[in-house]
């Protein structure tokens, strides 16, 4: 996979054009344009959309703008979801450009006003938590996402987790944090190079081993109460033949390969 650079540039590259709009019902002291973007697909919403929400921070209030939130279609848009898996997911077959809307989880100026005339820092706890339930933040939906650190956070977990998968995270423990940090502002920053310096590291493995131990993979699902399939699968089967896309499906997910689509069975995929 290393060696695959162009199409590696091409995953990379892939770009999503995007119209933010922001919702009807937000306050506004006036009018607010729609905002376009092209958004990376391999990026995560809240990390790339500083511009977003400097746009349309400038037709409101400051006292009504807190922590932004964005949804498709009435559907809140996960941001822990990279945004090429949130599309797919969920606009698939719409017409582009992606038609986002965009959310402001209000702060009430009740809470300024109790803070302004010096109110005991039990009373404005205590509105602070009627606020947060009262919001229209999408609780049971959303996790909360405060600043870049939670994104980064989570985007370690998800690497140290396929790592433990591949290499009994003999790799991401070996790093240091410094090269944690390159791999990390790579996405940040969009930088390939950057990113892949790091990044290529993870996805070699010793000749000896013949491939990884297990193949990280996660399936989503935009039709079940389960949001994704998640197993253990090796990359060669007990006879020593290499597994094919369709073998992980057919293991994994029978139900996602229709008749017409056997030829995924016959698709060498090298997935060590």
């Amino acid at each position: 996979m290393t060696d695959d650079k162009d199409v590696l540039r091409d995953v990379w590259f892939g770009r999503i054009p995007t119209c933010f709009t922001l919702y009807q019902d937000e306050i506004t002291e006036r009018e607010a344009e729609p905002y376009y973007l092209l958004l990376p697909r391999i990026s995560y919403l809240t990390l790339v959309t500083d511009k977003v929400k400097k746009h349309f921070q400038k037709v409101m209030r400051q006292e009504e703008v807190s922590e932004i939130w964005f949804e498709y279609e009435g559907t809140p848009l996960k941001w822990h979801y990279p945004i090429g898996l949130l599309f797919d997911l969920h606009a698939s077959n719409t017409a582009l450009p992606w038609s986002i809307t965009v959310h402001f989880k209000k702060v009430v100026e009740l809470l300024f006003f109790l803070k302004h005339f010096h109110c005991n820092r039990f009373l404005v706890s205590r509105v602070r938590e009627w606020l947060l339930h009262s919001s229209n933040f999408p609780e049971k939906d959303l996790l909360h996402c405060h600043s870049k650190d939670v994104i980064e956070a989570h985007f370690m977990a998800c690497i140290k987790e396929a790592d433990a998968l591949k290499h009994k995270s003999q790799v991401i423990n070996e790093m240091q944090k410094k090269d944690h940090k390159q791999l990390w502002m790579g996405l940040q920053n969009d930088k390939f190079e950057q990113f892949w310096a790091i990044n290529r590291k993870l996805m070699e493995y010793p000749p000896e081993d013949n491939g990884f131990r297990y193949i990280p993979f996660r399936i989503y699902q935009a039709t079940t109460e389960r949001p994704f399939i998640q197993k253990l699968f090796r990359p060669i089967a007990s006879g020593g033949q290499l597994h094919t896309l369709g073998d992980l499906l057919k293991d994994v997910c029978p139900s996602a390969i229709t008749p017409e689509e056997m030829w995924l069975s016959n698709l060498r995929i090298d997935l060590r």
